[in-house]
């Protein structure tokens, strides 16, 4: 019996096409990001810890108790209060208001979008030490060149995920 169980020990191969750390976690923020109700944008982040454990997810969308049918969505009008800037919560806020531990002192985020300059004091304050980014969609903005300005001056680092293959969710 023990001869016939270290054979197959042997033969046995762990899969070489699995995801990435990475892979994973920016998975998990962008699935996050479907639950946003956003029309135009949806993001989503997660937060891990130095031992690859998730400890905070979030995705953006209105605070809770406000209703997703009363508040605007619009992107651009004549009157601020009429878009949804004011109202909307963003995924990084989110992610780091439902953290699940004590602190995220040392954790990475995994976000969607580059972070604006309000979600970039958040994770400043929190001692996230890593932001990891899909996409940089607004590089000419002022919220983010003070982002990056911040983000640079306090040590965090900055880096753009590269995936190594597509990650598909079918349902």
């Amino acid at each position: 019996m023990r001869k016939l169980y270290l054979i197959a020990m042997e033969q046995a191969q762990a899969r070489d096409n699995y995801l990435s750390w990475d892979e994973y976690f920016m998975g998990i923020a962008t699935l996050s990001a479907q639950r946003s109700k956003d029309p135009s944008t949806q993001v989503g982040a997660c937060i891990v810890d130095q031992e690859n454990k998730i400890v905070g997810v979030g995705y953006n969308g209105f605070p809770k108790g406000c209703s997703d049918v009363d508040l605007p969505w619009n992107r651009e009008g004549s009157d601020p209060l009429m878009t949804k800037y004011p109202y909307v919560v963003h995924a990084e806020a989110n992610a780091i208001i439902n953290k699940n531990t004590a602190s995220l002192k040392n954790c990475r985020i995994y976000v969607d979008l580059f972070p604006c300059n309000e979600c970039a004091k958040l994770i400043i304050q929190s001692d996230i030490c890593e932001v990891i980014y899909q996409q940089d969609k607004y590089p000419q903005l002022p919220a983010t060149i003070a982002s990056k300005t911040l983000l640079n001056m306090t040590g965090v680092q900055l880096r753009q995920f590269a995936p190594k293959k597509k990650i598909l969710i079918t349902g």
